[in-house]
């Protein structure tokens, strides 16, 4: 028996929007075989604001099962290899005070834990180097493949950076062409309730009324259909996470063919911290602060002081920077009636480790599992929904927090609040305390699917000075010979990839000619 025709309204485009219909209908989609009728309305009159330029390796996945083109990626959207960030300055001011967290699990990751083997027992010895290739390949600025390997595999994990904006015009064009997603730009002027208090219809510019068993709002951080209408609570974050602005910018590189960073690089500043995302013709660099601590002009002067090295004095006056103005926290619910947020109407954090198009594809993969049978189940899934993405984001909160709680920066208010116990949630002092005496395993993360892995917190512990008790260790731990044995063959790893594989910037133009 096939279930009963449903259909879906997304409001809103760019990444967000665009990214859930294509998840939804690649799955639902009566161009796929379902039962789904997708609609996107997408304000022309709204310019798109894109929500990251960097992905998490899921991005792969994602891609291939909505049946886009790795190539198609680079061709349009002018993207470049990320294989993990780069903390410049967290743990101190000093600039060679630095670490890697990379995509590619530690070697030997599910035989034995080498983090109590290599945190640091000799000065000259990096946690992530020494259990892992890719930090050496990442210096290098090389490619995570070559040319002959299939699309969205790889020799070392990785995700994308990318122009967000047209990230959201690749997609769309893939979903009205592809997927059979109907695409109708148009401006929602009301939006019509049931008695029930759910969404019976939204109503256009054009006069049309447009009806449907669920709604995606992907209205970005005005949230229109989750806030205004059906009113759910924000819980604010900005006690724990302080940032809350940030200036925006693009540089040019100093040479046609300079290389491409294969990492985000996140350096730390007395007000904040930066951004730095290579892109094929550009690199995006931003300025992430907190109101609190900082104003404009402050952040600006300290701004200009760091990109004052890569541009002339001509160049950094007529710099455009843009300002952008956030509120930390996400909704008490994020599926509320036959209402789901996703993206910014969910709610917005930092971009620190890049989990804003992360939480939407997850977001959109949910929604995708759970979609009812039948409108009476909405329910149901509304509930299994809200439950999974509430712990999401309260984890994800833990992991940002655990890169300023580990700071021994005393050089300004912004980094010495950032380790008061009352800025900290519960959770993550907790897991700090338990984590003195082993590292993280995957009995502490809950889900069964946590966003980031214990290996993530590893490289972040380590990476900070914060090593565990040696003498605490599980007893497969202590194995130094097999240990040795393990870091021996990541060196022999990195020697090979060394060798076989390209610069980022070399593979990109290979794909896109096609060669």
């Amino acid at each position: 028996m096939n279930p009963a025709p449903f259909s879906i309204l997304i409001l809103g485009g760019g990444a967000a929007g665009w990214l859930t219909a294509a998840i939804l209908a690649a799955e639902h989609g009566r161009a796929s075989g379902g039962q789904c009728d997708i609609v996107v309305v997408e304000s022309p009159g709204i310019p798109t604001v894109g929500v990251g330029e960097g992905t998490w390796p899921s991005m792969r996945e994602t891609l291939r099962r909505i049946g886009l083109e790795e190539k198609q990626l680079f061709t349009d959207c002018e993207a470049s290899f990320k294989q993990g960030s780069l903390f410049v300055g967290w743990r101190t001011p000093a600039e060679e005070d630095a670490y890697y967290h990379p995509f590619s699990l530690p070697h030997g990751y599910f035989e034995q834990d080498l983090a109590h083997h290599s945190a640091d027992r000799s000065a000259d010895r990096k946690y992530a180097y020494a259990v892992s290739p890719q930090p050496t390949i990442c210096d290098a600025n090389l490619a995570p493949k070559q040319l002959q390997t299939p699309e969205y595999a790889g020799v070392l994990n990785y995700g994308y950076h990318f122009d967000a904006v047209k990230f959201g015009v690749c997609l769309r064009d893939h979903c009205t062409s592809r997927l059979g997603v109907t695409y109708l730009p148009a401006e929602v002027t009301e939006v019509e309730l049931a008695c029930d208090g759910s969404i019976a219809a939204l109503k256009t510019d054009a006069g049309e009324r447009l009806a449907a068993d669920l709604f995606i709002d992907c209205s970005g951080a005005r949230g229109l259909l989750i806030d205004k209408y059906l009113k759910v609570p924000f819980i604010d974050q900005s006690s724990v996470l302080f940032n809350d602005r940030a200036m925006a910018v693009q540089i040019p590189y100093d040479s046609p063919d300079a290389p491409i960073a294969s990492v985000t690089r996140s350096t730390a500043r007395s007000h904040g911290w930066i951004w730095d995302i290579g892109l094929p013709t550009r690199r995006g660099m931003g300025y992430v602060y907190s109101s609190r601590f900082s104003d404009a002009e402050t952040v600006r002067r300290n701004f200009d002081e760091f990109l004052r090295p890569y541009l002339s004095e001509n160049q950094l006056a007529d710099l455009q920077v843009r300002e952008l103005e956030f509120f930390p926290g996400y909704r008490s619910e994020m599926w509320k009636s036959n209402c789901v947020a996703v993206g910014m109407s969910a709610g917005f954090i930092e971009p620190l480790e890049a989990s804003a198009l992360a939480l939407i594809e997850h977001a959109a993969g949910i929604i995708r599992d759970l979609l009812p049978a039948r409108v009476e189940h909405m329910a149901f899934s509304a509930k299994r929904y809200n439950r999974q993405m509430l712990r999401h984001w309260s984890d994800i909160i833990d992991f940002l927090k655990l890169h300023y709680v580990l700071s021994q920066r005393s050089d300004s208010e912004y980094w010495t609040e950032h380790r008061d116990a009352a800025s900290i949630p519960e959770s993550l002092q907790e897991n700090l305390e338990l984590w003195r005496h082993r590292s993280p395993a995957k009995q502490d993360f809950p889900l069964a699917q946590a966003l980031f892995p214990a290996a993530s917190y590893r490289y972040v512990l380590n990476g900070m000075g914060y090593g565990c008790d040696w003498a605490r260790a599980p007893r497969k731990d202590r194995d130094d010979n097999r240990a040795s044995v393990l870091q021996e063959e990541v060196k022999k790893q990195a020697e090979m990839y060394r060798r076989g594989l390209v610069g980022n910037r070399q593979l990109i133009s290979q794909l896109i000619a096609g060669r």
